[in-house]
C-alpha cells in the first residue's frame, strides 16, 4: 500500500467544494480530505462563507502499489487546485 498526501487550495470554495471538484485517480484505493491531514490553520470564517485567499487543507490518497502512487502524483499535480502532491509512505511487504 503507497500513501500520496496532497496540499489543496480552498480560497475562494466553501466547505469541501474544491476537494469534491476535484478529477479523483481512478486506481485509488481509498481517500480522505480535511485538517487533520494538515492545513494553513483554522478558519477564521463562518463555515457557510467562501474560504480565504491563502487557505488550504489536506487530503491522504491510499493507493494498491507504489508505482501507482507515482502516476497518481503526476495526475493531481496537472489540476489547478493541488498546490502539492507527494508519496509518503510505502509499503513493500505486500
Amino acid at each position: 500500500m503507497a500513501t500520496v498526501k496532497l496540499k489543496i487550495d480552498v480560497s475562494g470554495t466553501v466547505g469541501d467544494e474544491a476537494w469534491r471538484n476535484l478529477r479523483q485517480f481512478d486506481e485509488i484505493q481509498s481517500a480522505a480530505f480535511g485538517p487533520k491531514f494538515g492545513s494553513s490553520g483554522p478558519c477564521k470564517h463562518a463555515a457557510s462563507l467562501p474560504h480565504v485567499k491563502g487557505e488550504w487543507i489536506g487530503a491522504e490518497i491510499k493507493l494498491e502499489t507504489p508505482l501507482l502512487a507515482q502516476y497518481a502524483v503526476s495526475h493531481y499535480l496537472e489540476q489547478e487546485r493541488v498546490l502539492d502532491a507527494d508519496v509518503v509512505d510505502q509499503d513493500y511487504s505486500e
